[in-house]
């Protein structure tokens, strides 16, 4: 694995030096240049958390990935400029899941060397809405079109939330290393377990510095500070067509997923109770 071709993927042209401003600007270039997305669980490619893998598929392939690749790819960068990660086994939307969530994200704690004012979260696998890694500590900040923060629940675990105007999504962690071979059972258990989300549902993302778009099964979301706009796509050519020129993905393969994804798209509208 090199760096300078990760940097070269994620379109940083400085100089990579262990500060807190190298750290917000690989942060902000990483989730502006590479899409989330589980297009493999779907086509039933089996997926780790091996980071020379996620170095393959992001880097080599310009894929995009869900959060133990990317996460895993981003902290692996960030070690080798020498600044200090903890891979942190994170538990996301626990209120829905229970206990079932715990492991089901993995996030990142940073230390930068010689500071006093670490750690840093820093994620770039929850889809996009953090933009740049925010202090460890109860906050909010402004990250357009979302607003994100932190939540101390004791004197253990932190909440990390982002709220779109209309909804909240959120997970909670430990600041400690995770267990790795709990994460990895966790993420062969989400691209193979039924009712796991992953496996259900198609789900894209990507960012702009001020929007965001998300594409979950055929119906493509783009959210801006001013409102959100939504469209159903028409046909396995719009399905390539988007993933291409809004997600900068290229998986022709995918033209595949159309018959399943049409399907449960129509079994979700006739589940929906009348008004």
């Amino acid at each position: 694995m090199q760096l300078d071709a990760y940097l070269q993927r994620i379109g940083f042209a400085g100089e990579a030096r262990p500060t807190l401003a190298t750290l917000r600007a690989l942060h902000r270039r990483h989730v502006l240049s590479v899409s989330f997305e589980n297009v493999d669980v779907q086509l039933q490619r089996p997926l780790s958390i091996d980071v020379e893998a996620a170095y393959e598929k992001i880097v080599t392939r310009r894929r995009g990935g869900w959060c133990y690749e990317q996460n895993g790819l981003f902290g692996w960068a960030l070690s080798e400029i020498g600044l200090g990660v903890t891979r942190v086994a994170a538990a996301g939307n626990r209120a829905a899941r229970g206990d079932a969530a715990e492991a089901n994200h993995l996030t990142l704690l940073v230390d930068i060397p010689g500071a006093d004012d670490g750690p840093w979260l820093a994620d770039v696998g929850f889809g996009g809405s953090m933009l740049e890694p925010i202090p460890l500590r109860e906050s909010t900040h402004r990250h357009a079109p979302y607003r994100v923060g932190l939540r101390r629940l004791d004197n253990e675990r932190w909440e990390f939330h982002e709220h779109d105007g209309s909804a909240e999504s959120c997970f909670d962690f430990a600041a400690r290393a995770g267990n790795e071979q709990t994460l990895a059972r966790k993420c062969r258990a989400l691209q193979s377990d039924p009712d796991s989300t992953f496996v259900t549902t198609l789900v894209v993302q990507g960012r702009t510095p001020e929007t965001h778009a998300a594409l979950r099964g055929i119906v493509l979301r783009r959210l801006t500070p001013a409102q959100a706009i939504e469209r159903t796509l028409e046909s396995a050519d719009d399905l390539i067509a988007t993933l291409s020129e809004v997600f900068d993905l290229n998986i022709p393969e995918a033209a595949d997923l159309w018959p399943r994804l049409l399907e449960r798209h129509r079994a979700r509208l006739a589940a929906k109770p009348e008004h």
